[in-house]
């Protein structure tokens, strides 16, 4: 893998936090990410079957592994990127630590032959990681519509 990176993220009590949101709707371009929960969080992740929000209660001191797109491109899907959001809270600050493994990006990602020899067809394409990272940035969060852009 190419890259590391650690993100130390302050998230200041909200005292309207019906009126915002934390982090909006994503997945991330990562392989995999790495947080360290803490009593307070307000994560949400989409559960794909009825598409409604459901909150994640922390275990406090633990570590959740998120598998990244990047990842589910590489697996040819058998590995899924969730789509997650956070809420702001009304009562405390919160601190989130995240570590985020990456591609280089001159890397190509797609589906690794080892997936596929067995005559699995590839649901997604060769792409340069530098360009799925752009096309990312390039717009608003939207979920996990990024995927789409290294589909077949």
């Amino acid at each position: 893998m190419g890259s590391k990176r650690i993100n130390l993220n302050y998230y200041p009590k909200c005292p309207n936090p019906e009126l915002t949101v934390g982090v909006g709707r994503h997945s991330h371009v990562s392989t995999l990410k790495v947080l360290l929960q803490v009593d307070i969080d307000r994560l949400y992740v989409r559960n794909t079957d009825s598409m409604k929000w459901v909150h994640v209660p922390p275990v406090n001191r633990s570590l959740v592994i998120n598998v990244g797109d990047a990842l589910q491109i590489m697996s040819n899907g058998k590995y899924k990127s969730f789509e997650h959001r956070v809420i702001a809270n009304g009562n405390e600050n919160r601190v989130s630590v995240l570590i985020f493994v990456y591609p280089r990006p001159s890397d190509i990602i797609g589906p690794l032959k080892e997936v596929v020899e067995s005559g699995e067809k590839p649901i997604y394409k060769h792409v340069l990681y530098s360009d799925y990272v752009k096309h990312f940035f390039k717009k608003a969060h939207d979920g996990k519509a990024t995927v789409d852009f290294a589909k077949v």
